[in-house]
């Protein structure tokens, strides 16, 4: 228990007839602690003074840059007192709000029965010589473990994902699911709607269970030990 819990704690006591001197011994406390003001407020106040401008000049600095500003006044703080002060008076720096990202329902079945019936889609990320980014679009139809299509490109968003979804699509016909993990270019509304337009189901793994895309995780290492680790791209 603390000593400011203590004190509380005797003058309760005290208020309910106990002595003063015998709460004291009892709760272990300096009967001069009955009375004594804290000063530190007073102390306190300029410093408070000088963060709170400092916080309403810079609102995305917290207590350690701060301080690095109050040492250039000429204010003096340890780290600790910086941290007690900036705490006390709610001048931590607020938090960002995550935006949810929309999340499908999951739907999952078991293994395919049939030819275009799931496909199964993801990403294999590989670097040029230069340094450029390769980002590889993997797609899968589960039942016959061929290879549909593979984009590679910088970057690969949504709308990309669709127009190559589309052009296997016109040549193959649609499949009756897709399977793929929960990046963001797979929840992508644009996406979504164009795979609800086309009486489609996405099917999303539960974060953290890569093998329940297994057969896609299974080609994606084949495709690097065969493809991309015997091969050298100078460029994209």
């Amino acid at each position: 228990m603390s000593v400011q819990a203590r004190l509380a704690q005797a003058r309760y006591a005290i208020e309910r007839g106990v002595s003063q001197r015998r709460a004291c011994a009892l709760l272990q406390v300096a009967r001069s602690g009955l009375t004594y003001t804290c000063k530190m407020p007073i102390k306190d106040a300029p410093i408070v003074q000088a963060m709170r401008h400092y916080s309403d000049k810079y609102p995305r600095f917290g207590a350690r840059r701060v301080r690095i500003f109050l040492r250039r006044d000429g204010i003096a703080l340890g780290r600790d007192r910086t941290a007690r002060i900036w705490a006390k008076h709610g001048l931590q720096v607020p938090a960002k709000k995550t935006k949810k990202r929309y999340r499908p329902e999951r739907t999952q079945i078991g293994a395919p029965s049939r030819p275009n019936e799931v496909w199964s889609y993801d990403f294999v990320f590989d670097a040029c010589a230069n340094g450029q980014t390769l980002k590889c679009l993997t797609m899968i139809d589960e039942f016959t473990k061929e290879s549909l299509f593979i984009d590679v490109a910088g970057s690969i968003r949504g709308k990309r994902v669709v127009e190559v979804l589309q052009a296997v699509a016109a040549e193959r016909g649609y499949p009756t699911y897709l399977r793929s993990d929960n990046g963001p270019e797979f929840v992508s509304t644009v996406l979504l709607d164009w795979a609800a337009r086309h009486g489609m189901t996405n099917m999303l793994i539960e974060p953290g269970k890569p093998w329940q895309n297994g057969t896609n995780e299974s080609f994606n290492g084949k495709f690097r030990d065969e493809c991309l680790a015997m091969n050298w791209f100078h460029s994209r």
